[in-house]
């Protein structure tokens, strides 16, 4: 199969990465230079722009930052949409917004094509191991087109309702990651505080009541998980800004359904104040330098 891929960065790339290992012909475009040369030292096609990618492939996948990217990419005069084959499918990987997603899905409809949108979770070594979760909203047979690209990037594929209702579940999701990441940055450091070995208060907490993803896969707390970006100088991962995006993102569909998101509000703001300081492209974990001492 030809397939597209739109957006090369450290989620992209190992996921365009297990397309090729599987026998595919991949297109990749980025508006990185650097990004695209990565694609094709792993075996993808170069492509100039999302229009020449789009004219040529079966299959286009994006993996954008914003909403307002997303559209532009599939929608726009030079997007997707507007160059894709008839009958073509679009997989939008990228986190958005419910009415985003479904008003995309319209558009592509109303053009002959398929759009579905499947934003993951799993993180850049979900991304590399093929085990991600791919939240999917879309129509049936939308789905069952997309599942098994989708089964080649990750392991869990649920179809979680019509169009939007992906972008829906992912952001349900981030903002429990985000609200952990404060809870388990709160506790390490009390613990560290008392006197308490990191690796031990971890030890304990993920064979006790507190554990969650958070503290067993992704402790905050440097030295604790080795292959944690806190380990690692709190680089790669999941940036700081893109967590605040994703947090605003619920407050808005939460401020439209009227559905109070105190806990998530109060989050936001302990990420904004280390984007203040500095902190907006490291790892989400960083949050933990401000509770210690």
């Amino acid at each position: 199969m030809d397939i597209g891929f739109i957006g090369l960065g450290h989620m992209g790339l190992p996921m365009l990465g297990n397309l090729l290992a599987t026998g595919h012909t991949v297109r990749a475009f980025d508006t990185s230079s650097g990004a695209i040369a990565q694609a094709v030292e792993r075996g993808a096609l170069p492509s100039r722009s999302v229009a020449e990618l789009a004219a040529s492939a079966d299959v286009v996948i994006t993996m954008l930052p914003t909403p307002s990217v997303v559209r532009g990419v599939i929608c726009g005069p030079d997007g997707v949409l507007a160059h894709a084959r008839q009958g073509a499918l679009v997989i939008d990987c990228s986190t958005s917004d419910p009415h985003t997603a479904a008003e995309i899905e319209m558009i592509g409809a109303a053009s002959g094509k398929t759009v579905v949108d499947a934003p993951v979770s799993g993180g850049v070594p979900g991304a590399k191991a093929a085990t991600l979760t791919f939240m999917v909203g879309g129509s049936d047979l939308g789905f069952e087109s997309a599942r098994p690209i989708l089964s080649v990037m990750g392991k869990n594929i649920v179809h979680c309702g019509p169009a939007g209702s992906g972008q829906a579940a992912k952001l349900c999701n981030n903002l429990l990651l985000g609200v952990s990441t404060i809870a388990v940055s709160e506790s390490m450091c009390l613990g560290v505080s008392l006197g308490l070995a990191p690796d031990v208060l971890a030890q304990i907490i993920n064979t006790s009541s507190g554990r969650c993803w958070v503290s067993e896969v992704y402790n905050p707390y440097p030295g604790v998980v080795a292959d944690a970006p806190a380990s690692n100088g709190f680089s790669g991962g999941f940036a700081c800004d893109l967590m605040i995006k994703d947090l605003s993102l619920a407050l808005d569909s939460a401020h439209n359904s009227r559905q109070p998101l105190p806990m998530t509000a109060l989050s936001k703001q302990f990420f904004q104040v280390l984007s203040h300081q500095g902190g907006g492209s490291k790892d989400i974990s960083a949050v933990v330098g401000l509770f210690k001492k």
